[in-house]
């Protein structure tokens, strides 16, 4: 089809005229690229290593030293300063029978003792429990010798899931030494901070009965 204006550049004649140089260019780039003299490849083979051996990224801002004593023995950390005692136990100390559930202090799934106290570790901070005596359910008892709360669990059934099972157990034990009230509704007062998503609530206080030495009712 004709030019319908000579001696002007078409937008038909723009577009043949811009392709056809695209085209070149991409050619002549790829025989460059064919064409990468020895000198250039060892340069690019010596420079390689350089890059892999890059020095390692820097400790975190805020990052400290941290030294907690847990199951009785002393263990080092470099943390945030922010890092709860669940975090670090479970991140840091590589001590995972701790569980994070709800985050928020509201399922006691976290439950740890410090100084024989339970309390919720997603609440507390790491560096606040430097030189306190921290036990978690690692330090309860082992399969081969378990606690008198953890052999009632399993002789009662008092776990579906077992999620909340560690915290579960830290806190009957730590109800060992409060003064919780002989009857079943005492028990389940005392263990209203931690939550059983599957249930199994009539089992949990069938084996902290047996172990206080009562008979569960009511």
């Amino acid at each position: 089809m004709p030019d319908p204006t000579p001696g002007k550049n078409s937008r038909r004649s723009f577009l043949s005229t811009a392709g056809t140089a695209g085209i070149a260019a991409a050619i002549a780039g790829c025989e460059m690229n064919n064409k990468t003299s020895p000198e250039s490849a060892k340069t690019a083979k010596a420079t390689a290593p350089a890059a892999a051996a890059a020095p390692a990224a820097p400790a975190a801002a805020g990052a400290v030293p941290l030294t907690l004593r847990v199951n009785g023995i002393e263990r080092q950390a470099t943390v945030d300063a922010r890092a709860t005692l669940l975090d670090t136990l479970r991140e840091s100390l590589n001590l995972t029978g701790t569980k994070k559930g709800c985050d928020h202090g509201q399922c006691g799934a976290c439950t740890v003792h410090v100084n024989g106290r339970r309390v919720n570790s997603c609440l507390t901070l790491a560096l606040a429990v430097q030189g306190d005596d921290i036990t978690t359910i690692e330090g309860v008892g082992t399969p081969e010798a378990l606690h008198p709360m953890q052999a009632a669990f399993v002789a009662c059934d008092g776990y579906q899931c077992g999620y909340c099972t560690s915290g579960q157990i830290m806190s009957a034990v730590a109800l060992l030494n409060e003064p919780c009230g002989p009857d079943d509704d005492d028990v389940k007062e005392f263990m209203s901070g931690n939550i059983c998503r599957c249930g199994a609530y009539p089992n949990i206080v069938a084996a902290i009965q047996q172990v206080r030495g009562h008979d569960a009712h009511g």
